[in-house]
C-alpha cells in the first residue's frame, strides 16, 4: 500500500498563472506534497477570471516546486490529438524525473467545443479517450524500446513515428472515473484513477469496480494509484466560508451534469440560483480546520492514497498555512 500524499490543487480558472506557482510553492513549504494543475480552456463562471495553458505552468511548476504534478485532467480527444499529449507529457517526464503523472479525462463541452468539432454523446466521449489511452501508451512503449508506432482506429489515425524526447521511465497514466464502466475500463488499462469527491456508496463502488478491472487482467491493485481531488470552503468564519462557495465556486452547487453546458456565461445565469445549502453533502464548507480533517480522513480511510485539495475561495494562503499547520500533520493512513 502506497504512503498517504496530500498535495494542492492549483485552480488555473481562478488564479493567474504566475499567481497560481506561487502558490503552489508556498503550499509545498506547508507541507502539501504534489501539485494537480487544472486544464481548462475558459472558466466555470466568468467570476473565476482566468483559464491559462496547462502545459506552461506544468513546465513552471517543475522549477518552481520539487513533488509531483500533472494536468487534473486534459482531455487528450477534441482540442489535443493523442499523440501532442504523450508528447507534452514525455517532455515534462523528461525534465522532471519521477515527479509528472498525465491525468486523462473524457472532455466537457466548456473547454473542448470551442474548435467548433461535433460534440457527442458521453459514451462516445468515453470511447474516444480509451482510444487516445491507448495512442500514448503505444508512444510511450514504442519510444522507450526504440522504434516507431502506427495507429489506425474509429477515431485517429497515427502515422509511422515515435517520441524523440522521453524518460528513462514512461509518465504514470491516471484516467478520471465517475462511472462503473470507466472505473473497470481504467483498472484494465492504465496506472490508476482520478475521481472528485461523491457519496461514499458511490465512491465505494468506482474503487470496487477499478480493483476488478485491475485484477481481471492480473494486475494487483493495492500497487495502483488513487487520486481524488476534495473540492472545499474554508475561511476564518462560516459565513465567509458559506460566500466564498456560492460566489467563487457555484459550479460546486450545481446537482446536475455539467459536461454538455458551453459557455462560462450560461454557467452564470445557473449560478444565480445556487445556495449555500446546495453543497450539502457534495463540498465541506466550515471555518473549523478540524471538521475538514475529519471529512478529509474518512476518504484516507477509503483507500486513496493521494488526495488534492482545493479552498474555492481567494484566501488560499491563509487556508494553505492553516492546514500546513493544523490539518495535514493529523492525517493518517
Amino acid at each position: 500500500m502506497a504512503s498517504l500524499s496530500v498535495g494542492y490543487s492549483a485552480m488555473l480558472s481562478q488564479f493567474a498563472p504566475q499567481e497560481a506557482v506561487a502558490l503552489s510553492a508556498l503550499a509545498e513549504q506547508h507541507g502539501f506534497d504534489g501539485v494537480m494543475a487544472a486544464d481548462h480552456f475558459q472558466p466555470w463562471v466568468p467570476q473565476q477570471g482566468e483559464s491559462s495553458f496547462v502545459w506552461s505552468v506544468l513546465a513552471a511548476l517543475g522549477e518552481r516546486t520539487t513533488g509531483n504534478f500533472g494536468p487534473g485532467v486534459t482531455a487528450p480527444t477534441f482540442r489535443w490529438h493523442p499523440a501532442m499529449v504523450a508528447q507534452a507529457s514525455a517532455t515534462l517526464g523528461a525534465m522532471y524525473p519521477g515527479r509528472h503523472w498525465l491525468g486523462l479525462g473524457s472532455g466537457e463541452a466548456l473547454n473542448e467545443h470551442i474548435v467548433g468539432a461535433y460534440w457527442p454523446e458521453a459514451h462516445e466521449r468515453i470511447s474516444r479517450m480509451f482510444e487516445a489511452v491507448d495512442i500514448i501508451k503505444k508512444l510511450f512503449a514504442a519510444s522507450l524500446a526504440g522504434r516507431d508506432v502506427k495507429h489506425s482506429g474509429p477515431f485517429y489515425k497515427l502515422e509511422s513515428t515515435r517520441l524523440w524526447t522521453m524518460p528513462a521511465v514512461a509518465p504514470e497514466i491516471l484516467v478520471a472515473t465517475s462511472g462503473p464502466v470507466t472505473a473497470k475500463r481504467a483498472g484494465k488499462t492504465v496506472d490508476g484513477l482520478i475521481t472528485v469527491e461523491a457519496p461514499r456508496e458511490k465512491i465505494g463502488m468506482l474503487l470496487s469496480r477499478f480493483d476488478e478491472g485491475a485484477r481481471s487482467i492480473g494486475r494487483d491493485p493495492s500497487t495502483m494509484t488513487k487520486v481524488l481531488q476534495l473540492h472545499l470552503s474554508w475561511a476564518s468564519t462560516d459565513e465567509e466560508a458559506r460566500r466564498n462557495a456560492v460566489v467563487e465556486w457555484p459550479n460546486g452547487g450545481m446537482r446536475f451534469p455539467k459536461s454538455d453546458i458551453r459557455s462560462p456565461f450560461e454557467f452564470e445565469q445557473m449560478a444565480r440560483m445556487v445556495r449555500p445549502e446546495d453543497f450539502e453533502g457534495r463540498m465541506v464548507i466550515s471555518a473549523d480546520p478540524d471538521v475538514h480533517r475529519r471529512h478529509i480522513q474518512s476518504y484516507v480511510d477509503l483507500g486513496f492514497d493521494r488526495i488534492y485539495l482545493h479552498n474555492v475561495g481567494r484566501n488560499q494562503r491563509e487556508w494553505i498555512e492553516t492546514f500546513g499547520r493544523d490539518v495535514l500533520p493529523q492525517l493518517s493512513r
